[in-house]
Parts: structure tokens; C-alpha cells; sequence
């Protein structure tokens, strides 16, 4: 993997974060930007040239998978849930791990509430026995609040909420009334070429869309399909997986299953890919990890050409791959006294063919990925903020996009918590003079 972040030219922006990072200087920092941006690339360079001990860590376990890291909640054995006030327990070996560590890597931080953030403060003060925000370890906070929010729990989540924070965001925990949080801004989008499919996304990002706006995306989208229907992007995981039986059903011929491969402590919702991998072939499949040697992406589409034990071949884009089960890897951290580091060990291991049924995946899953075409299918009507953008954010151009059925007002909305934030730190910068 070293290899193919070291051929990848960062832009000024990047460098000037890994620079800042590198050289300790400044407070915690959030890394985000538009869909597109880097930042993914930004996080796999950062740690793939940090000389100290690097901790990196995410909120679930696919977005760590993702990263090569941890869950935050394994990492600090937090209990699940609320913490609150609750007090914490560190045995020694905690202690020792949480102590170690140098830099503190945070992906997909928008997910991450702000009673695990503070919680993650509390815990770092603890087993440090410092008294400064996150035991004085430098944080670096990856994420896109326009993106993906945090899920709110029950009644009782909610009322406490109510009464302890402003909101469940990140940038409400507490800890950010003892230190501030700069923020890096990645502005180039490599994502996207076309200035003004740009610029229709950036209005839907801020829910500013106006009506001839939505007009412009309700006449690209309502193109007839192809003979050969592009991918649909579903908000429901109901709906992606009625598509793919239907049409896997649809096709002749016999089905074949591979059977993943799992080693180690590795829980149901945390596989990277199916555990059985039903497949014909002709079936339309969506790759789920960059390959090697540069032959296709994560997210590429091609239709399955031949069945073998314990392989593939794929056709994409015309040409023909043989395609072999690969392997995920989940790590833990622990620390060595012998060589007062961190020791990021493999705990688990999956093994399974690298692609999923291709007519269909959720908006959720297909955070990260890029297509040159998608059908989006938002329901009845967009449920979470932000899910519009990321489902048209995916596409590189406005000429792939297909929509089941017309945008109305109702499918773009932002959290109005994350509009307050953003307001707050640009009359904060106005007063600074900044």
C-alpha cells in the first residue's frame, strides 16, 4: 500500500496538513472537505510517513476496516451506548496502550458523537494522568458534517442530549470548551471536472438549491435508461436487496456460492463483503477493493464472464480479469514495553472473493465511491440530511445520473446544527480578523 500512496501527488493543501501534522505544531485539527476531495488519500499518506506512534481509529467496524485501524470503542474499551459521567476503568495494559500513543487518527469523525468524543478526552486524561484536552496527544479529526451524521439513539439518548449538549455532533462535545479545534479545509475536488455539475453540488451540499437548479437535475435524471441500466444508489437496504435477487433470479444458468473465509474476532456487521457471495454468471458485480496492480478501483462495475472454484473473471470496461479472493485484515493496538511502541497486530482476517452484486448498493455503502453512472432511488423521500448529496456526489458527471423519480424540495435539507456551527466559526474568524 506504500507504494501506491507514495505515486500520488498531494495537492498544496494536503502537504500543508501532513507538514503541520509531521512537525507537532497546533491543537487538534479536522481534516474535511466536499465529496472528492482527498481526504482518504490525505489520512493513507499521513500515516503511511509518521515516524511516531500513530493510533488511527473509527467509529464503526467497516469504516476501520477501511483505514487499517481500530473502533474507537475497542480501542479505549468504552461500554456501548451512553457513557456520560459514568466513571471509566483502565487496567494496566490500557494504561500503557493509551499512554503510547503519539498522534491520534479519527476517521469518520462527523459519526461520532460528542459523548464518545469527550468520553475519548476523558480516557486520554486518565490513562495519561495529564490534565490537558486528550491527555496533550495530538488529535486529527477526518470527516465531512455535510456528509454523514450521527444516529440518535432512544428517548432517553435523546433527553439526555437535550439536557447535556447543544447537539450529538462531534463539535459539540465538551472538550472543545478547553481547546479549539482548527479546521483544514481541501477545496480541490478531483471528483468532478465539470464546473457546473460543481457548482449543483455545492448547492445541494448547503441545501441552496434553487428551482432552476432543481429543474437542471430533474431533466438530467429523468433520461431514459440505457438497455444496460447503470448501478441504483438506494437509501434502503430493503430495496438494494430486492434488486439484486431479482435480477441475479432473472438470469440463466446454475448459481454458485463462495463462502468467505473468517479467522479471529470478527462480528457479523463488521464483514467487508458477504459472507456467502451468491453468484451467475452475467451478473452485474461492484468491486470492493483497489486493485494492485492498477486493473480497476474500488467501486468499479463489471459483469461476471466465467465461474471457477474459488475464482472469477470479470469483464470491465471491455477487458476480461481474473479475479482471486483477497484478504481484510482487522487490527488491534497494543503496546510493547520492550520497545515503548505501538504494536498494531491482526486480530481477525476475512477472506472472500473482492466484489458484491452490482444492480444495486446503498447510499451508505457507497460512501468513498466514485461512478461514472448510478441510478438514484431515494425513496419516498430522503430520510437523513445530507443523503441527497452524497448519493449525486458519487458521480463524476451530471450526464450519468438517473433518478427513479424527481427531486423535490423535501430531499435536500442539511442539519440545521451543522449550518450553526459553520456560522459560529466564520463571525468567530470575523472577529479574530482572520
Amino acid at each position: 500500500m506504500t507504494g501506491e500512496i507514495a505515486a500520488v501527488e498531494l495537492t498544496a493543501a494536503q502537504q500543508a496538513v501532513v507538514d503541520r501534522i509531521h512537525e507537532g505544531t497546533g491543537g487538534p485539527l479536522l481534516v474535511t472537505g466536499r465529496a472528492g476531495t482527498g481526504k482518504s488519500t490525505l489520512l493513507q499518506h499521513l500515516v503511511a510517513g509518521e515516524k511516531r506512534n500513530v493510533a488511527v481509529c473509527a467509529p464503526t467496524g467497516v469504516a476501520a476496516l477501511n483505514v487499517g485501524g481500530q473502533t474507537i470503542h475497542s480501542l479505549f474499551k468504552l461500554p456501548i451506548g451512553l457513557i456520560g459521567p459514568t466513571p471509566l476503568t483502565q487496567d494496566r495494559q490500557l494504561q500503557r496502550l493509551l499512554g503510547a500513543i503519539e498522534v491520534l487518527i479519527v476517521d469518520e469523525v462527523s459519526m461520532v458523537s460528542a459523548d464518545l468524543l469527550d468520553a475519548m478526552d476523558r480516557s486520554l486524561r486518565m490513562a495519561r494522568n495529564r490534565k490537558e484536552p486528550f491527555g496533550g496527544v495530538p488529535v486529527v479529526l477526518f470527516g465531512d458534517p455535510w456528509q454523514l451524521a450521527p444516529v440518535p439513539g432512544g428517548p432517553e439518548e435523546r433527553a439526555f442530549y437535550a439536557q447535556q449538549y447543544r447537539s450529538m455532533w462531534f463539535f459539540d462535545a465538551h472538550v472543545w470548551e478547553e481547546t479549539d479545534l482548527e479546521v483544514a479545509q481541501l477545496a480541490l475536488i478531483h471528483r468532478q471536472q465539470d464546473d457546473e455539475f460543481r457548482a449543483l453540488l455545492t448547492a445541494v451540499r448547503h441545501g441552496h438549491v434553487t428551482a432552476d437548479m432543481a429543474a437542471r437535475l430533474n431533466r438530467a435524471g429523468a433520461r431514459p435508461l440505457p438497455a444496460d441500466p447503470p448501478l441504483t444508489l438506494a437509501s434502503r437496504n430493503d430495496t438494494v436487496s430486492t434488486i439484486n435477487a431479482s435480477a441475479l433470479a432473472a438470469l440463466p444458468g446454475r448459481e454458485a456460492t463462495s463462502l468467505a473465509e473468517v479467522e479471529g474476532e470478527f462480528t457479523g456487521r463488521s464483514f467487508p463483503a458477504d459472507e456467502a457471495l451468491r453468484l451467475k454468471e452475467g451478473a452485474h458485480v461492484m468491486m470492493l477493493r483497489n486493485d494492485a496492480d492498477g486493473r480497476w478501483v474500488n467501486g468499479s462495475r463489471g459483469v461476471v464472464s466465467r465461474l471457477r472454484p474459488g475464482r472469477l473473471t470479470v469483464e470491465i470496461d471491455g477487458v476480461g480479469h481474473d479475479v482471486e479472493p483477497v484478504t481484510w485484515e482487522r487490527h488491534r493496538y497494543t503496546y510493547s514495553p520492550e520497545k515503548n511502541e505501538l504494536v498494531r497486530e491482526v486480530v481477525a482476517e476475512f477472506r472472500q472473493l473482492p466484489v458484491r452484486l452490482g444492480w444495486a448498493v446503498t447510499i451508505h455503502k457507497a460512501q468513498g465511491s466514485t461512478f461514472d453512472a448510478a441510478r438514484i432511488d431515494l425513496g419516498r423521500k430522503a430520510f437523513s440530511p445530507g443523503q441527497t448529496y452524497v448519493a449525486l456526489s458519487r458521480l463524476r458527471t451530471i450526464d450519468g445520473l438517473y433518478l427513479t423519480r424527481p427531486l423535490v424540495p423535501g430531499d435536500v435539507f442539511v442539519d440545521p446544527h451543522v449550518e450553526r456551527w459553520v456560522a459560529e466559526r466564520r463571525a468567530a474568524k470575523a472577529a479574530a480578523g482572520g
